[in-house]
């Protein structure tokens, strides 16, 4: 595949590209102790409140709908003010998302639960978009390990997230506060110091800095920018990078959603959930720099691929795992989660370098937006499916999900043997 690079890649990089990773890096960790804070409690709260399983996965359904709402609005701040316009967007809608679901459970309404959890996806949105925003002033040939560093760097967050839930819950609980809110309070803090980093620090704004550079290297013929969906209609390799990336997180999501509620019918406490969660977090983030290297090195299609496999194993495993097979579920989230980031890793590079420059703030909204639209869809059915049948028809049906895009995968691969990029 043939690299689309705009007027402002050169292969020595940016000198502000290092200074640029480092603030991410550090708004990152902040981001994914909000993010993975609510991921291992929202389910079990609204079910709690609700008395009902189906309205559990809502839950997380609501934040990933946030996010995927959100998507357009960030994408459309980044291409007229730049990343920090778009990242503080994000994060300001997480911490007011995570102070009205703090409200909501001392009030025990989970209908404002949800509502809080929809602007909590906000923080999920920067944290995806931060991805990017690592690649704008990255040599191309350092695209893809760029980005997985940015992902990496959520690993320390996302882990300890979970684990801090029982601490922050039992703190608010002796201040005063109703069940589940001291978590939320915690992820409202975690957010704020977040958006004030983006706020302060992030300068210049990798993408503003990316234009002007390549504003000067243009000479005024560098094509207008296009909307989304008209990049993805006029660009295959795009539209194969996007379907990837939402395979994936609809596949992800709609397993991690319910294994809480899975593990809580074999009596697993709380502890034990953010255990489980913890290391599924982990593996979606802490060996991300390996598919990044990869997919610099041999391909993004290969990458790919092999995220689809390591999905339909762990999907596979979970299938024949029983509420108390702690472990066994422990290992298959893990796998689920390495699939995920290999998917997003490789598909986020291959989205980034099939256009041009001009065009990535608005493919790239609209591939946070269908790939976020599309974990919502399969948290949503992950309840139905749960509450109607079973965690193994719900595992087995996120299985064969994955074949599909597969052999389109392959079938590109295949297309393109001897080409290093594809």
């Amino acid at each position: 595949m043939t690299v689309v690079e705009g007027p402002a890649d050169r292969s020595s990089g940016h000198p502000a590209q290092r200074r640029i990773l480092a603030v991410l890096t550090a708004t990152q960790v902040l981001g994914g102790i909000g993010v993975a804070t609510g991921v291992a409690i929202s389910t079990l709260a609204a079910s709690t409140l609700s008395g009902n399983e189906a309205i559990g996965g809502l839950a997380q359904t609501s934040g990933v709908t946030g996010a995927a709402v959100l998507a357009m609005p960030m994408a459309v701040a980044a291409a007229r003010h730049g990343r920090r316009a778009a990242l503080t967007l994000a994060y300001g809608s997480g911490v007011a998302g995570a102070v009205i679901a703090a409200t909501a459970v001392g009030l025990g309404l989970w209908p404002l639960l949800l509502a809080g959890l929809f602007l909590f996806g906000g923080g999920t949105a920067g944290s995806l978009a931060a991805r990017y925003a690592a690649t704008d002033l990255a040599r191309p040939t350092h695209a893809a390990r760029d980005l997985s560093v940015v992902v990496w760097a959520t690993t320390i967050g996302s882990v300890a997230g979970p684990n801090l839930a029982r601490p922050a819950d039992d703190l608010g609980r002796a201040l005063g506060l109703a069940a589940w809110a001291g978590p939320y309070a915690l992820a409202a803090i975690a957010f704020g110091l977040a958006l004030l980093g983006v706020i302060a620090l992030l300068r210049p704004d990798p993408l503003r800095a990316a234009g002007q550079a390549g504003a000067a290297d243009a000479k005024d013929d560098a094509p207008p920018s296009r909307g989304g969906w008209q990049v993805l209609r006029t660009t295959p390799q795009a539209r194969l990078a996007v379907a990837a990336m939402v395979v994936s997180h609809m596949v992800m999501v709609s397993v991690m959603v319910m294994t809480p509620v899975h593990l809580d019918h074999g009596d697993a406490s709380l502890t034990v959930v953010g255990l489980v969660i913890s290391l599924h977090i982990a593996g979606m983030y802490a060996l991300s720099p390996l598919p990044g290297w990869l997919a610099d090195r041999f391909g993004r299609v290969p990458v790919l691929l092999i995220g689809m496999a390591l999905l339909a194993a762990a999907a596979a495993l979970a299938t024949v795992s029983a509420p108390h097979h702690v472990t066994r579920l422990t290992v298959a989230l893990v796998l689920l989660g390495l699939g995920w980031s290999f998917g997003l890793v490789a598909g986020s590079a291959l989205l980034t370098e099939s256009v041009p420059r001009p065009d990535r703030p608005s493919v790239q909204g609209l591939s946070d937006l269908l790939m976020n639209g599309g974990g919502a869809i399969g948290g949503l059915a992950a309840g139905g499916i749960v509450t109607a049948f079973s965690y193994a028809a719900l595992s087995s049906v996120a299985a064969l999900a994955v074949l599909p895009m597969t052999a389109a995968l392959t079938l590109a691969w295949l297309r393109r043997p001897g080409d290093h990029r594809a």
